[in-house]
């Protein structure tokens, strides 16, 4: 499967011009932690909403200040073509919680861990899917005395229906 059945379309994006608190904005209005700062498609780095909280308000940087100043580059990235694996070992060899998707230079989603965990989910879905089924067509545990009487007259003595 590739990564882009995963990512999140299309990523937000920010000129390395644009205002701190520009940024912050776009982050509350589209309900996302992270905007791919760009120009003219080019991926210049990402910024985060930590990185707001950590690197501008707690150093004093104004809001008025362009967020090419708390943006972090350069950039880990993953490919739209690339293999969701190759996202997973991404991830663990970078340590990043987001990773931008691109097609060749420009920027065609993000991919973050919370993706990567609902992909989990849906592999151990497939995965239990056809047990979960069969133990709901046939539930464990002792069935009721008298399907469990004709059971028991149907096996040989001393079998204990083992």
């Amino acid at each position: 499967m590739n990564v882009c059945a995963s990512m999140s379309a299309p990523a937000v994006t920010a000129r390395a011009g644009a205002p701190i608190a520009e940024v912050a904005r776009h982050m509350e209005l589209y309900g996302v932690g992270c905007v791919v700062v760009t120009e003219e498609e080019t991926l210049l780095g990402i910024v985060t909403d930590r990185d707001i909280a950590v690197h501008a308000v707690a150093r004093g940087i104004g809001v008025d200040e362009p967020v090419r100043t708390v943006m972090t580059a350069p950039v880990v990235t993953i490919g739209v073509e690339d293999d969701i694996h190759e996202a997973y070992r991404t991830f663990r060899r970078s340590g990043v919680r987001r990773l931008p998707v691109v097609d060749g230079s420009r920027v065609v989603g993000m991919l973050t861990v919370d993706d990567m965990l609902m992909d989990v989910f849906r592999r151990v879905a497939d995965l239990l899917g056809p047990v979960a089924w069969s133990v709901l067509e046939e539930p464990p545990g002792p069935q009721d005395a008298t399907a469990r009487a004709g059971a028991e007259a149907a096996e040989p003595p001393g079998s204990g229906g083992y």
